[in-house]
């Protein structure tokens, strides 16, 4: 499991594993204390923290905005969530 967060210092998202305490932040080397970070979704495997971070950049570049609204965060839970429903019944 993996949470995606972002930094505090550049807004950058990242992702670290659900039991990391501290990251680096690739983009401006701040120490992030995971525990005070904001977390926005919690996913299950590495490949998807990846893209999804990946995604969020690009949305809100196109957006012109700083962050998500609480019901987009909400919606991205609940995408996640019907996404993963969906392949585990695909399997």
């Amino acid at each position: 499991m993996y949470l995606i967060i972002r930094c505090p210092g550049c807004l950058t998202f990242t992702y670290v594993d659900r039991y990391q305490q501290w990251k680096l932040c690739p983009a401006c080397g701040e120490s992030i204390k995971v525990s005070n970070a904001p977390a926005y979704i919690d996913v299950k495997t590495h490949r998807d923290a990846d893209s999804i971070v990946r995604e969020l950049e690009k949305y809100l570049h196109k957006k012109k905005r700083n962050n998500l609204t609480p019901i987009e965060k909400r919606k991205l839970n609940a995408d996640y969530a019907q996404w993963m429903r969906k392949n585990v019944s695909d399997l």
